[in-house]
């Protein structure tokens, strides 16, 4: 064994969350803020994890590993027959390193110990060749989430900007159309990210609560889902025309974001302390939408994405400023290995 170190983007969606869970296209960017994995051999037969960002350390053995992922992926697949809120929370559990366990576990190959160090809660990844990390990343998603799009994985591992739909399931399973798109419209560097706050429930659990919903009311919200895929569709045009050199058009960007933001709304995965914050941005001139699952209840509701035709009006709103901005670029490199240092 040799140390390794690999290191994975985060990601926004810039539009489709949610929708692209049912068929409907997304688009998501990879952002340069990376969480980096540390993989270093060690005497003896035992794995070390020390996970510094959960406040987190913990020994065990690669077949305690094993048992672990095994117990997990019997949940799950209880779970995948009758998806909901109450299943969700037996399949994830409340053990702080379950997602790393289960991606360690599912790959039922380690022998050696093993020292892990992970300097980011975003999921991590391991070193093999990029269709492997996508399989296991989608299988280890799904005991985090219950039933993904794959889009996350997707967008972490290749970068860029990703445009993304589920395909119609075979055999059991979906898949997933993706197509990196061109990043270089003056469109994206408009965007600016603020965080509204840690969502107070696990992104598993509000996809279960859009899909009871969903199942107690079919037409509406697939009416929903279908005004999202349409903005998605007119987002990615404006960001294909803009590249091309053509003017931008901020009536249309606006009425897509607003259009979007209004269908999240509408599933109820926008608490009523981010809406409050949409409104604000709307009175000013702007848009904004929230970017991921969301959350059923505040005050947080993870990364909300405001846009104006004057970003740097964006700045001098008092009402933003109890929020941490990031300065992201929107379409940064995937997944590399890194110098294990």
């Amino acid at each position: 064994m040799r140390s390794v170190a690999v290191s994975t983007p985060g990601k926004l969606i810039l539009m489709g969350e949610h929708a692209v869970v049912y068929g409907r296209p997304a688009l998501i960017a990879a952002i340069d803020l990376r969480l980096t994995a540390r993989f270093t051999p060690i005497s003896g037969g035992d794995v070390h994890l020390d996970l510094p960002g959960l406040d987190h350390s913990e020994t065990l053995s690669w077949d305690a590993l094993r048992a672990y992922a095994a117990a997990v992926r019997g949940r799950w697949e209880g779970y995948a027959l009758q998806p909901g809120a109450a299943g969700f929370r037996a399949l994830r559990g409340e053990d702080p390193a379950h997602v790393v366990k289960v991606a360690l576990g599912e790959t039922g190959q380690g022998t050696e110990g093993l020292h892990l160090r992970v300097d980011s809660a975003i999921p991590i990844g391991q070193a093999a060749e990029p269709a492997v990390i996508e399989a296991l990343a989608l299988e280890v998603e799904r005991r985090q989430h219950g039933q993904p799009s794959g889009v996350d994985g997707a967008t972490v591992l290749h970068g860029g900007v990703l445009w993304a739909q589920r395909l119609p399931a075979e055999g059991g399973k979906s898949g997933l159309e993706r197509e990196k798109i061109a990043t270089r419209s003056p469109l994206l560097d408009r965007l600016r990210v603020y965080d509204t706050g840690t969502p107070a429930e696990p992104t598993g659990a509000v996809v279960a609560a859009v899909r009871e919903l969903r199942d107690r009311d079919p037409a509406g919200v697939d009416a929903l889902l279908d005004r999202m895929g349409e903005a998605t569709l007119g987002f990615r045009a404006e960001l294909e025309r803009t590249r091309a050199g053509e003017r931008e058009d901020p009536d249309r960007t606006l009425h897509l974001i607003r259009e979007h933001e209004a269908c999240l709304e509408g599933l109820g995965v926008v608490p009523a302390e981010a809406r409050a914050i949409v409104r604000r941005v709307e009175g000013e001139g702007g848009a904004a939408k929230i970017s991921g699952a969301g959350s059923l209840r505040g005050p947080g509701a993870g990364s909300l994405l405001v846009y104006h035709p004057d970003p740097e009006r964006i700045s001098g709103w008092a009402f933003l400023r109890p929020f941490p901005f990031y300065p992201v670029h929107l379409g940064a490199p995937g997944f590399r290995e890194e110098d294990p240092g």
